[in-house]
């Protein structure tokens, strides 16, 4: 008998966030060809009216139906409640996924009423080091779970620069399904690109110290790179009105810009955006340095399999991450730079390193079935 998981995700209200999306769907695709059968749980706010809840969910459920996931949708509200079916695109509530052997959790604030009705249950960090932060500022109320998982490799461990909240962490690498995200040639035209918010009201206090922490504060030190290297680099953003000013900034220092919303929304939009690609060049929050959080991005995972190198900002100590065999990481801009003219120095070699990165430590089935393994024992 197959086993059965809930994946609580967190993108019904987001129609947007095409990579957003593929977080959770990654998860979702390992699970499923690891032989188990999925439930795909949605919480809805309150804040949410009906018109607007029977929009989301029929763009959500249409998304899930596109992967093989359309029967999978549950809705429940923040106590587990049920909604009318008629502004739910159809979805069942609650009750039809609390069968589950398993609850494999991504939404930190999910309540004790809901976690408590699993047989088993685990959390799954993907912010490492500021989750828990959060939680030792009291700023998440994190409901209690039997197993406890992250996605940064130093969360927990001897000498680790943010507290462990006296739970035992337990490192699962972020995922990408390989039969989905498979090789394809650049287009025409390519660039590194990189997909991302661009500012926020996000702050940080460690250590007595407030910081900013958005993508903006991560690329500032690297405004130059483009003027060192002989390939295009381009950031698909979703920049509000008063961050126009940036636009015109990063175009002086020969960035490319597009809108995300535009390149990105769809889940299949941003698959193609990232495989048009080159590679990936990105920055990373300011959070990922200053607390060594040995992390890599979900959606640096889907330029690996796509056999697009990437070239990202270090955040720490891997024991298992090389530098410089289709991922380079770096810490100064004439890093970076290095790293883009090697890459570009021999393409196809750096490109097939990508794929095989991805192929040996963060194939989704290989992934989802050790978690299983450790969830479940």
């Amino acid at each position: 008998m197959s086993v059965r998981v809930c994946l609580t995700a967190d993108t019904l209200s987001y129609p947007r966030g095409g990579g957003h999306f593929w977080v959770y769907l990654n998860w979702a695709l390992g699970l499923r060809a690891a032989g188990c059968e999925v439930v795909w749980l949605e919480v809805v706010s309150p804040e949410v009216d009906a018109s607007e809840l029977q929009s989301f969910s029929a763009c959500l459920k249409q998304r899930l139906e596109h992967y093989g996931f359309g029967a999978a949708l549950v809705l429940c509200g923040e106590t587990g409640e049920s909604f009318d079916r008629s502004n739910t695109a159809g979805c069942p509530g609650l009750e039809a996924a609390t069968t589950a052997d398993l609850v494999l959790n991504f939404r930190y604030s999910l309540k004790s009423a809901i976690v408590s009705r699993f047989r088993r249950s685990a959390l799954v960090d993907i912010d490492p080091g500021l989750l828990q932060l959060w939680m030792s500022e009291e700023q998440v109320d994190v409901a209690p779970h039997d197993v406890y998982f992250t996605t940064g490799e130093t969360i927990g461990q001897p000498g680790a620069l943010c507290p462990d909240v006296g739970i035992r962490w337990q490192y699962t690498p972020p995922c990408v399904s390989l039969d989905l995200w498979q090789p394809v040639l650049p287009g025409e035209n390519a660039a590194f690109t990189t997909v991302s918010h661009w500012s926020g009201d996000e702050w940080v206090e460690a250590g007595g110290e407030i910081y900013i922490n958005d993508k903006r504060a991560g690329f500032l030190p690297f405004l130059d790179l483009p003027h060192r290297v002989n390939v295009p680099l381009e950031l698909a953003l979703c920049l509000a009105p008063d961050e126009y000013e940036d636009l015109g900034m990063l175009r002086t220092r020969d960035w490319r810009v597009v809108d995300s919303h535009a390149v990105a929304a769809a889940p299949w939009d941003y698959q193609r955006y990232i495989q048009r690609s080159l590679g990936e060049f990105s920055a990373v929050k300011p959070s990922c340095v200053r607390l060594q959080n040995a992390w890599i991005s979900d959606r640096s995972l889907c330029y690996l399999a796509s056999g697009k190198p990437v070239v990202v900002q270090h955040t720490g100590r891997s024991r298992f991450l090389p530098d410089g065999v289709g991922l380079f990481r770096f810490l100064t801009v004439e890093e970076a730079a290095r790293c883009l003219n090697e890459i570009m120095s021999d393409y196809s070699r750096h490109s097939r390193d990508a794929r095989a990165l991805a192929e040996e430590f963060f194939d989704a089935t290989k992934v989802a079935l050790l978690l299983l393994e450790r969830a479940l024992a």
